[in-house]
């Protein structure tokens, strides 16, 4: 990596200076920590790559260098260049295992490549997987040698030109559309396991009842002829421990301490199966819907009513778009929404790598989780006006929505689930949200329920925005250009304003295009800009808190490319509003 160097495009963040030569790779950290192990080998750096048709049976040209996991269009890649539809992204690179990794199953794990991935080892092919947000494994046990080893990865990705999941990347990039991402953007790595291994975890924590129930899958293999165990401590002092061969352990947490945004408290746990040990943590939290003092139906936390607000986050970077800079750059951003008093954040369409959710379980950061959205998007005016007249069409209509190919519906009903899956033990994630205005949606009831099935621990905000079904366990509204009509609440559902604001700000020397802005409401100083935020909150936000609303979601935490209504400019660089009289204002509504 000694001649390194990031692509000059229009904007970096101060970051972009860390992921130098000096490092022996880039993003270092371990990227599970919801299931922790010692020994693992980080593939991240240097790669070999090519570009060439589509055809998969072809000789490629490894001419290139890309800086692996920054996706092939960043600056951080070392390349910014486009992949066309017709178009496939070649990767190649070696490695060596250690020594001490003999007589073991070796893993190769990809923690997300968008969107379709075809990986060889030693010219032998181990498969292919389809989704551009998930992690996914190989046994590579059988294809590696000794010696030197080959690892060739080949991408195709079609962006907007199809159906899949791909949330706000498009090929021509305009006002809410952002820069496609191809390729390998997250932290490729190798592991070594026994014959027979824990290959996932599934904790659910009870805090009525006291108590978390941990399942344990385990990989084919020789029966494991030791009990399954698991260790809870607490700040290395053990609270619990048990037991079982059914994969399934239930402990006792005796007077729990509740995980809260205000009390952030983890514990620890270790899982043992045979000769294979892994570490994670868990929160005493309960997520769902009650009643406030007025018999209002609302959003609870730990079975108390909590008014939700933060803002949304697209977690796009104007150096590595969907990869950041760094894991401290993540971070800051997460530091950064809990400093101005918010709560929680709306993950907005994206899945982010599983140290960001780690970071929200540990600082206290409640998250709304949305899947990306696929298939169509319904259009600028049918938007418009829904923003300003709502509407209750339908979501039956599949073509509509993009989604008259039943293998569209298919895959994003899989996605959803297993989205659902993956993230499913972080503490944080409060809310799944599996359609935004629109993009993408049919059977929004169907799959709410289907959700409540596999995750029964977390409301469902079933239609963010527009179109509403009635199901789910928000009636969910977007508003802009318009004061907040009056709240109605529900029965049922709590009332929820999923976003609102956008009140923009361009600052010349951190934009992305000089020549273009995009927001709701434009201002010329920070001044005028934190005015006019604070009196949105006063004047319109907090009638709809006093008459029973649950939560409220402002667009945006940062600048996002021709987007100019964050907090902060693209590159984190310049405040645009002044933060501690926001501050004040956050904890007075939420808390």
């Amino acid at each position: 990596m000694d001649d390194w160097r990031p692509v000059q495009g229009d904007l970096l963040t101060r970051w972009a200076k860390d992921v130098t030569p000096d490092n022996v790779w880039p993003w270092p950290e371990y990227p599970r920590p919801q299931m922790t192990r010692h020994e693992w080998l980080n593939l991240n750096g240097y790669w070999e790559f090519g570009i060439a048709s589509i055809d998969l049976d072809q000789s490629v040209d490894f001419g290139g260098r890309i800086l692996v996991p920054f996706p092939l269009e960043s600056a951080l890649s070392g390349v910014k260049r486009a992949l066309g539809p017709d178009e496939r992204l070649w990767y190649r690179r070696t490695f060596t295992l250690p020594k001490k990794w003999g007589g073991r199953r070796i893993l190769l794990h990809f923690g997300a490549v968008d969107w379709e991935a075809t990986v060889w080892v030693n010219g032998q092919l181990l498969g292919t997987h389809r989704g551009g947000y998930l992690p996914f494994s190989f046994d590579i046990t059988a294809q590696i040698t000794d010696s030197v080893n080959e690892l060739v990865v080949a991408v195709w990705d079609p962006t907007d030109s199809s159906w899949q999941q791909r949330g706000k990347q498009v090929l021509k990039p305009k006002s809410i559309w952002y820069t496609a991402v191809s390729g390998i953007w997250q932290t490729v790595w190798l592991e070594p396991v026994p014959e027979t291994y824990i290959k996932c975890l599934r904790i659910t924590p009870d805090l009525d009842g006291e108590s978390v129930s941990v399942g344990v899958a385990l990989s084919d293999g020789p029966a494991v002829t030791d009990r399954v165990h698991v260790r809870v401590s607490d700040a290395g002092r053990p609270i619990a421990e048990g037991q079982s061969k059914d994969g399934i352990i239930t402990l006792s947490i005796p007077h729990p301490k509740p995980w809260s945004p205000d009390s952030p408290h983890l514990y620890d746990l270790t899982v043992t199966a045979g000769h294979d040990k892994v570490g994670s943590y868990f929160g005493m939290r309960k997520f769902g819907l009650g009643k406030d003092e007025k018999g209002r139906t609302r959003l609870c936390l730990n079975n108390r009513p909590l008014f939700q607000f933060g803002p949304l986050d697209q977690g796009y970077w104007p150096d590595g778009l969907y990869t950041p800079p760094t894991d401290e750059a993540m971070l800051k951003d997460i530091e950064l929404v809990k400093s101005l008093g918010f709560n929680m954040l709306r993950k907005h369409v994206k899945v982010e790598p599983a140290r960001y959710y780690y970071h929200c379980d540990r600082l206290g950061l409640i998250v709304w989780q949305d899947m990306p959205n696929g298939g169509s998007a319904v259009g600028d005016v049918t938007s418009f006006l829904a923003i300003l007249f709502g509407s209750r069409r339908r979501d039956r209509n599949y073509r509509y929505a993009g989604r008259a190919e039943p293998g569209s519906r298919e895959d994003c009903d899989d996605e959803i689930e297993r989205m659902v899956e993956h993230l499913y033990n972080f503490p944080c994630i409060g809310m799944w949200v599996p359609f935004n205005e629109g993009w993408g949606q049919y059977d929004a009831n169907r799959i709410a329920a289907r959700l409540k099935e596999v995750d029964p621990t977390r409301p469902v905000d079933h239609a963010s925005g527009w179109f509403d079904q009635g199901g789910g366990d928000c009636k969910s509204l977007h508003v802009y250009f318009k004061k907040l009509p009056i709240i109605r609440p529900e029965q049922n559902r709590a009332v929820v304003l999923s976003e609102f604001g956008g009140y923009s700000l361009k600052f010349d020397g951190h934009s992305w295009d000089p020549s273009a802005e995009f927001g709701y409401k434009k201002f010329t100083t920070p001044a005028a800009l934190t005015d006019a935020y604070l009196e949105l909150l006063k004047g319109e936000l907090e009638p709809w808190v006093e008459a029973g609303l649950s939560a409220a979601v402002y667009t945006q935490t940062t600048d996002v490319e021709i987007e100019v209504n964050g907090f902060v400019t693209y590159d984190r660089e310049v405040e645009k509003m002044d933060f501690e009289r926001l501050r004040q204002a956050h904890l007075k509504l939420s808390g």
